[in-house]
């Protein structure tokens, strides 16, 4: 376990882990993983080895176990990202839609590829597999705001909007 006495949740949002971890019974702390991780996220950006250390502790249950979960699913940060995530949607349907000529110029417009943060630290692109949006592509999703029917102008609309 990695020691780091700054990762420590606010009062706030240690009485929220309290009452989440309540809600299952003795023995079953587990469960409340994803939801604490959620927690880590919005309150430390990324999930750092010492941050979900630290959720393990939380938690009493081993490290690797916060491991797997977090690397498994792409909402999770495991490294530090800008302000703005922006998960963009690579799979079929969006494709089909015009989505590889938008993810063209989003990158172009960022001056980023996918995996990397504008110099600002404004704007991270992560490719995601599907945003369940298959209808309304391209896509793309920043925090829970889902952004559909991309064409060039809303991309060039959306990224100047986020940059005030």
């Amino acid at each position: 376990m990695t020691e780091n006495n700054n990762i420590v949740f606010t009062p706030e949002r240690l009485a929220k882990v309290q009452e989440i971890i309540a809600r299952y019974p003795e023995g079953r702390q587990k469960s409340a993983l994803l939801p604490v991780l959620h927690l880590a996220q919005e309150q430390f950006a990324w999930m750092s080895q010492g941050v979900m250390d630290y959720v393990a502790s939380l938690l009493s249950i081993k490290p690797v176990e916060v491991y797997e979960v977090a690397s498994f699913y792409t909402m999770f940060h495991l490294e530090p990202v800008g302000k703005h995530v922006i998960e963009y949607c690579r799979t079929g349907p969006c494709v089909l839609m015009g989505g590889e000529e938008v993810f063209s110029h989003l990158q172009q417009k960022l001056g980023i590829k996918k995996g990397e943060t504008t110099a600002d630290g404004l704007f991270t692109l992560k490719e995601v597999e599907c945003l369940a949006a298959c209808g309304w592509g391209p896509c793309f999703q920043i925090r829970e705001k889902y952004y559909m029917h991309l064409n060039n102008q809303k991309v060039d609309e959306i990224i100047e909007e986020l940059s005030k």
